[in-house]
């Protein structure tokens, strides 16, 4: 089969497709135009996170295409070691145990160690929205990405004045890895990564040389390694400040982005958190589950595994629908229904699951939660603009919205309901 996640109807309407894969009997597909097995039910995809021996992270951020060789010529100079996503075992559980003993990963580390920088950074980007009453915004670049990528900012240390650098080199790593640019722009992507390296490696050095004393997120990793490379190199730090400064904030941009999008795309969903914002939680999870920001992932086979009736061969890529995942019918009631009181939206694979969960998950629900209680606090009559629609960027991983207009409304909407015993009747129903 061809997928074609690049041009029509998946850049609109990816769920359809997905639809039409789970609906399939074999479960697992060659995509021919990508060269990647397709592996779309839950039970595989959860299996294929969680078994590392044999769904390995080797090419998880190799590109999904052939590189041209000006391009590669240029990235074969990024030396940074393999940390994270596509790190494999013995390497992953070291840098993973130092992940989790240097950066915010439970409900309760989050809150005290970041939960002031998300609260004033939101309330600075909130406030200046609502200071443009009447005005036609997109609230993608000046609100979803923007939040994400000034928390993480203040998490590592690095200066508000590089936010516009580093946006564009996050962005242009994504189109290198899961797009499908031109020779010209591969070659062009290529080189902004590399000075992106070059970027983390001098942020690394200067906490080195001044005594990493700091409560920054490179210097806890420092002092942590304390001189020992056994524990963690000065390299694997600057590797994984590379991949926190992308991963921290592209997909809590994208979960902000799906959970405005949903919110305001049906107005009384916008009204009925205005109402009783102690439903955000629930609605940020099924926004989780029925738009993830990443609805698909990349690993190898180190051996044949057969799933359902397909034999997969070792050394074959392929992409894990996480999206798919989200909507099997085999796992959860009424999937393609944006339902925020289900009972099952817990199993959803939008972190991941298994040794590679993802580390943020906590901080991206902690921005999305007090964002949208922000948001629909200050500006109860937010509403979509006439001509705003719904679509992504092509890629194969991360569904990343082009626009997302919205006209700024202070004023109290005219359809929140009447009482809170009609909200929660119409979140039930939603």
């Amino acid at each position: 089969m061809r997928l074609n996640p690049f041009a029509g109807i998946y850049l609109t309407d990816p769920a359809s497709i997905w639809q039409r894969i789970l609906d399939d009997p074999d479960g697992v597909h060659y995509a021919e135009d990508l060269g990647l097995w397709l592996i779309s039910r839950h039970a595989d995809v959860r299996r294929a996170l969680a078994d590392v021996a044999t769904f390995g992270s080797t090419l998880t951020l190799a590109p999904v295409y052939e590189v041209c060789p000006e391009a590669m010529s240029v990235l074969v100079q990024i030396d940074a070691p393999p940390t994270t996503a596509a790190a494999d075992p013995p390497v992953h559980p070291r840098t993973r145990r130092a992940l989790r003993a240097t950066f915010a990963n439970t409900g309760e580390r989050v809150e005290a160690d970041y939960g002031a920088i998300v609260r004033r950074r939101v309330d600075q980007l909130v406030s200046r929205l609502a200071a443009r009453q009447g005005d036609q915004v997109d609230l993608i670049p000046e609100f979803a990405t923007e939040l994400p990528l000034l928390v993480v900012l203040d998490i590592l240390g690095v200066p508000d004045a590089d936010i516009g650098r580093i946006r564009s080199w996050a962005d242009g790593q994504i189109a290198l890895v899961w797009g499908q640019p031109d020779p010209a722009e591969q070659v062009r992507l290529a080189r902004d990564l590399l000075e992106f390296w070059h970027y983390c490696e001098e942020l690394v050095r200067r906490r080195v040389d001044s005594g990493h004393q700091g409560d920054d997120f490179i210097s806890r990793a420092l002092a942590y390694r304390d001189d020992d490379d056994t524990v963690l190199t000065v390299s694997e730090v600057a590797s994984l400040a590379f991949n926190l400064l992308v991963a921290g904030h592209e997909t809590t941009a994208g979960l902000l982005a799906h959970a405005l999008d949903q919110a305001l795309s049906t107005p009384q969903r916008w009204s009925a958190l205005a109402a009783a914002p102690a439903s955000v939680p629930a609605f940020v999870s099924e926004t989780l589950r029925f738009a993830p920001a990443i609805d698909g992932w990349l690993r190898v086979t180190s051996r044949d595994v057969t799933l359902g009736t397909v034999t997969i061969p070792a050394g074959a890529r392929c992409l894990l629908l996480i999206g798919a995942a989200n909507r099997d019918p085999a796992v959860f009631a009424h999937p393609d229904r944006f339902h925020p009181q289900r009972a099952d939206v817990g199993n959803h694979l939008s972190f991941g699951h298994g040794p590679h969960f993802c580390i943020g998950a906590g901080l991206a629900r902690l921005e999305a939660e007090i964002a949208v209680t922000r948001l629909t606090d200050a500006i109860p009559g937010l509403r979509l603009a006439n001509e705003q629609q719904r679509s992504y960027k092509p890629n194969v991983a991360f569904r990343a919205h082009r626009t997302l207009l919205a006209t700024i409304d202070a004023g109290t909407p005219t359809d929140i309901p009447a009482s809170r015993g009609e909200v929660a009747a119409e979140a039930h129903a939603a």
